[in-house]
């Protein structure tokens, strides 16, 4: 490579790649990984002044007191943005979806919003950006440690029911690599899916076995990429906040008006 190309150097520490900074620490048997830098120069480039510090990287939904039933989402009806912010948004949405896929998964669930939206943009996701954009500059310098472990996949799944557009709920996943005991949950995550779930589901216990049914074809995939590297996986632990999704998964209780819930759910039961 020396020999044939120009620029090319050895980096015997292992400490950059692809734009990501590896900070090792072999006593302690853990490695942090950090972009430093990287969201100055995101704001420098898209010439934006952060606002106001922001400590969440998406709007709150105030909480309506004495209520107990939850509304759909309301529609926006904010104007549409002309064509050039447009794509300005575009830019941004993917500049930190690399930043966050890289080393924080904080931003996602925010970014996921904003991309399911962001071909019609409104003045209203432009805000949400802006308030994206000031809750990295709040945070900047956001880091991920891995940790030693036996590598077996540990699966977290969750899911928030009519927080959507179109009376859609949204699911996500939290996966590391650890031990098989999954209260042990101090490691980096390999894996964070988050998206809106494609079908309309009549309760949060449906939403919940749909974060499953998705979080579980992931985690299939993972076993079998860990497999290929040596890394033999006994019964993956899989957590879930709900207890109905769980007793329904595991055959605990009996299934009657879950029958109405989408075919395909049910194939975590297997």
């Amino acid at each position: 490579l020396e020999q044939n190309y120009e620029g090319v150097t050895i980096d015997w520490k292992a400490s950059l790649f692809c734009g990501i900074t590896f900070k090792w620490d072999h006593n302690n048997n853990t490695c942090d990984l950090s972009m430093p830098g990287y969201i100055s120069k995101t704001l420098e480039k898209f010439n934006y002044a952060p606002e106001k510090p922001r400590y969440s990287p998406h709007r709150h939904t105030p909480i309506v007191y004495g209520k107990n039933d939850q509304k759909p989402h309301p529609t926006d009806t904010t104007a549409i943005l002309p064509k050039s912010e447009i794509t300005r948004i575009q830019q941004i949405v993917g500049t930190l979806l690399y930043y966050a896929r890289a080393v924080d998964s904080t931003l996602l669930v925010a970014l996921s919003t904003i991309a399911s939206k962001q071909n019609q943009a409104t003045e209203q996701i432009r805000q949400d950006v802006h308030h994206l954009l000031d809750y990295c500059a709040t945070r900047p310098a956001a880091t991920i440690r891995y940790k030693k472990s036996d590598m077996h996949l540990n699966v977290h799944s969750d899911a928030s029911y009519l927080n959507e557009t179109h009376a859609r709920s949204r699911m996500g996943g939290h996966f590391y690599l650890g031990s098989q005991q999954a209260t042990k949950t101090d490691n980096g995550a390999i894996h964070n899916p988050t998206g809106i779930l494609k079908m309309v589901v009549s309760a949060a216990s449906e939403a919940e076995l749909g974060a499953l049914f998705v979080n579980l074809k992931e985690a299939t995939v993972i076993r079998q990429f860990l497999y290929d590297l040596g890394r033999s996986q006994t019964t993956t632990p899989v957590i879930t906040d709900n207890s109905t999704a769980a007793a329904i998964a595991n055959g605990t209780i009996k299934a009657q008006k879950s029958r109405a819930f989408d075919m395909r759910f049910h194939w975590v039961r297997d």
